[in-house]
């Protein structure tokens, strides 16, 4: 599915143009990037929980080269999917 399939998805079952639906979408995804960005969780319950993690500095291979390099630490943002999501999956 791209954005736009779900922006039609979202139109259509709201009742929005889809100009609307759009800028709803955009304005979620702007909520649940400024929240990660300042450390918090985003829960939606139901559907599952986007969170930030922090990963370690670690050793790495440049696969080109063959070259050992020093890969930094970074955050990274998980998403886990809740219980409902998962079942309606299966």
């Amino acid at each position: 599915m791209l954005k736009k399939d779900l922006v039609d998805g979202v139109a259509k079952a709201a009742g929005l143009t889809k100009k609307q639906a759009a800028e709803a979408i955009d304005g979620v995804f702007e909520s649940i990037t400024k929240s990660l960005k300042g450390g918090d969780a985003v829960l939606l319950t139901g559907f599952g929980k986007f969170d930030v993690r922090h990963r370690d500095s670690r050793p790495g291979i440049n696969p080109k080269t063959l070259e050992k390099i020093q890969l930094p630490a970074r955050t990274v943002p998980v998403f886990k999917a809740g219980k409902a999501l998962k079942t309606a999956v299966k």
